[in-house]
């Protein structure tokens, strides 16, 4: 019932078009015996995924996207009941028709806290941030061996060095100004990351966004979307914190970093902005706070240092 998805192009076209995907996701849907229950589509994400009814969610990936899905598939399975956190139980994956990967998936209560966040009284945001330290410090300490082969990289400096070689032409793909991609050599020539790091599992996207949280008892009942998973360098993960969990509020971060129980420089937070795989300087500069210079080294400080 779903397209083949081999292009870009195609791939926009299918993913805006829901009448297609809603054919799709209701077939997929009897074949798993959930025939009649209520479909709603989420808005955002790169993928599409659907409420089915009150306990379950679909999500669906396309055939240039199937391998993220078996790996969100191996991740959440491995999860299952080891984080403070509630994360999704797996009720059932695999290959549909045209080389499409699906997840059913059980449906966390709770609201976005990105969307909540805004009417949480300070004391309860700093609950909240507590919690999402305590979570992303439990995520950390889990070996990551049972997932070898499923989550990579293979070799962490390797990434490093291939993320590296392009950090400036990615950047200036997303519109950065010149003043600023031109400092990106220099100051990874400055910062000394790891050689051969600690390797922990990472979810790389720690973000409010992916964090569901009970509006009535303000406490965190979810971590979300495990799709672009590695295994690395702990620090890594900070970028998605820095960024879109404590937005560059010092307070927010100190109290983060010690409830994970350990605090990275913000030298070496910014140099893994530059490196991560979906790092946009530009959409980052507009959404946060302006540093006192235009240098990376003035960004770290104002973006990743608590205080």
């Amino acid at each position: 019932m779903l397209p083949l998805v081999e292009t870009d192009e195609q791939w926009d076209a299918v993913l805006s078009d829901e009448a297609v995907m809603r054919r799709g996701a209701d077939d997929l849907c009897a074949r798993l015996g959930l025939t009649g229950l209520p479909l709603t589509r989420y808005e955002g994400g790169t993928q599409p995924v659907y409420a089915v009814g009150d306990e379950h969610v679909l999500k669906l990936f396309p055939a240039a996207s199937a391998e993220d899905g078996a790996t969100e598939a191996r991740v959440l399975a491995h999860l299952e009941g080891r984080l403070p956190v509630p994360t999704p139980e797996v009720r059932s994956a695999g290959a549909y028709e045209n080389g499409w990967y699906y997840i059913l998936m059980s449906r966390l209560p709770g609201a976005d806290l990105a969307v909540a966040w805004p009417g949480i009284p300070r004391a309860d945001q700093d609950r909240i941030v507590d919690e999402a330290g305590a979570c992303l410090a439990a995520l950390h300490a889990l070996d990551p061996t049972p997932l070898a082969g499923v989550v990579g990289p293979e070799d962490w400096d390797t990434f490093v060095r291939k993320q590296r070689a392009g950090a400036v032409q990615q950047q200036r793909e997303h519109g950065l100004a010149e003043n600023w991609f031109e400092q990106i050599p220099a100051f990874l020539d400055s910062v000394t990351l790891p050689c051969g790091p600690e390797r922990s599992l990472l979810h790389t996207e720690f973000m409010r966004q992916h964090l569901v949280i009970d509006p009535r008892s303000r406490k965190l009942t979810g971590l979300l979307d495990f799709e672009p998973a590695m295994t690395g360098d702990p620090a890594y993960d900070f970028v998605a914190v820095g960024l879109f969990v404590t937005r560059a509020d010092p307070r927010l971060m100190t109290r983060f970093t010690e409830a994970y129980g350990r605090e990275f420089a913000p030298r070496t937070v910014m140099a893994y902005t530059l490196l991560h795989v979906y790092s946009d300087l530009p959409w980052y500069l507009r959404e946060l706070p302006a540093p006192p210079e235009a240098t990376l080294d003035s960004l770290a400080g104002v973006w990743f240092a608590a205080g």
